[in-house]
């Protein structure tokens, strides 16, 4: 089992970045990560996933270019770095553990309570 928190949410300008972590307990290094978003009044939407081992990457195709994944096993911590944001990427940004591998949320098992993520034109 693992749990996560999310930190690193905030308001920011159009244009402007932020970097999301998930601090996780547990055999962190066992699990793929993603990091899923969701708007109001829409569905989850995966946005970038990480494996294990040699650290594959997938990214949505709406964040492609701005967005990028990465962990720090040692740290059991987990990171989404988001540049040129956008209005459309306000959300609340939750990360997920599981042992599957694809955008899809049934992938993923564990999740994180979430940090709201909001971009101002």
């Amino acid at each position: 089992q693992v749990q996560l928190v999310e930190s690193g949410g905030g308001s920011v300008q159009a244009g402007g970045s932020l970097r999301l972590s998930c601090a996780a307990s547990g055999y962190f290094s066992a699990y793929s990560m993603g990091w899923f978003r969701q708007a109001p009044g829409m569905e989850r939407e995966g946005v970038a996933i990480i494996s294990t081992g040699i650290m594959s990457t997938v990214y949505a195709d709406s964040v492609k270019g701005r967005f990028t994944i990465s962990r720090d096993n040692t740290k059991k911590t987990l990171f989404l770095q988001m540049n040129s944001l956008k209005p459309e990427d306000t959300a609340m940004y939750t990360c997920a553990a599981g042992y599957g591998f694809s955008l899809s949320s049934n992938s993923f098992t564990y999740w994180g309570q979430g940090t709201q993520v909001t971009v101002s034109s």
